[in-house]
């Protein structure tokens, strides 16, 4: 039986509870003539296929394998992600390459990035069977590594862009310019360039303020610098940042979403802007980002009387 809809599986391997999950995922779309589509390790890791899966291999009516490439996802009507916040950007990437959209059910600690829990797997699948539910649109960034004016390496990331030294080297001299306009120069162990979804993360870490999802910005989180004017920073979602590097310094790495990597030599310079490919999220229900903000960081709201 050949299906019209196909979801591709990205899941947290190696664990039982995401193999279980899973299982509850074949049932529940299986059942309902959706096809599934897991990538060749994640298959092989669950124990249900062939050591020798490789990509586009077929091996059964309704689960087909392929190799976790940009052409993953293609064809399907969202990607589903089974794990915690890092699975959730590993999905995203491939949703992202043929713009589709992606729901995250949490396995991990957190998980703020995921729509739903693990003991809500049958309430997501019965959205995704009826297609009963929103997508919103998140903005995400350009990354760009200049060295002697010229593009060496191009990259993107939904949460942030982190500028960071190398281990065990001394500070990372850099100078933070705006528009084209210079802010500050200042030693430090890295800036941290951030969405507001990735405002939680990182940079929420690094003393970064949390920005709600709908106030489309980016966000400037120089991380331990050794300046007085070097505070978190919300430019315009349309602004461009650049950071220098000292030419006579070290060399630094910045990290996209802490999964794709770039080298910075000294002298070089980094420049993050606006992405014009948003990333498609889904969302089951209509409740506010304060409720996601109070539940995933488990916020002590006793007292609370209400309007």
């Amino acid at each position: 039986m050949t299906s019209d809809r196909t979801v591709l599986v990205v899941m947290h391997t190696g664990r039982d509870d995401a193999t279980e999950t899973f299982r509850r995922v074949e049932k529940g779309l299986g059942d309902n003539g959706i096809a599934l589509r897991l990538l060749a390790a994640e298959a092989v890791d669950r124990g249900s296929m062939p050591r020798d899966a490789d990509g586009g291999r077929d091996f059964g009516v309704d689960i087909e394998v392929v190799a976790a490439d940009e052409n993953a996802a293609e064809g399907c009507e969202l990607v589903l992600a089974l794990g915690g916040d890092g699975t959730f950007l590993r999905a995203a990437e491939l949703a992202r390459n043929v713009e589709i959209p992606v729901v995250g059910v949490n396995l991990g600690h957190i998980g703020f990035l995921a729509e739903a829990e693990a003991d809500a797997i049958d309430v997501v699948l019965d959205h995704i069977v009826s297609q009963d539910y929103r997508v919103e649109e998140r903005m995400t960034l350009d990354v760009v590594v200049r060295v002697d004016g010229r593009i060496v390496h191009r990259g993107w990331a939904l949460n942030e862009a982190s500028l960071e030294k190398g281990p065990r080297l001394g500070v990372l001299n850099v100078v933070l310019e705006v528009d084209g306009r210079p802010v500050s120069s200042f030693g430090c162990d890295g800036v941290l360039v951030s969405t507001p979804t990735g405002s939680t993360a990182y940079a929420f870490s690094a003393g970064g303020p949390i920005l709600w999802p709908d106030i489309e910005s980016i966000l400037v989180v120089p991380n331990n610098a050794h300046a007085l004017f070097a505070r978190p920073m919300v430019t315009s979602p349309d602004a461009s940042i650049a950071i220098e590097i000292e030419a006579g310094g070290h060399e630094a790495t910045v990290f996209c979403d802490g999964r794709r990597n770039m080298v910075i030599p000294a002298g070089g310079r980094l420049e993050v802007t606006r992405c014009g490919t948003p990333l498609k999220w889904v969302r089951l229900d209509s409740a506010p980002f304060t409720d996601r903000l109070v539940r995933k960081f488990r916020l002590p709201v006793t007292g609370w009387r209400g309007p």
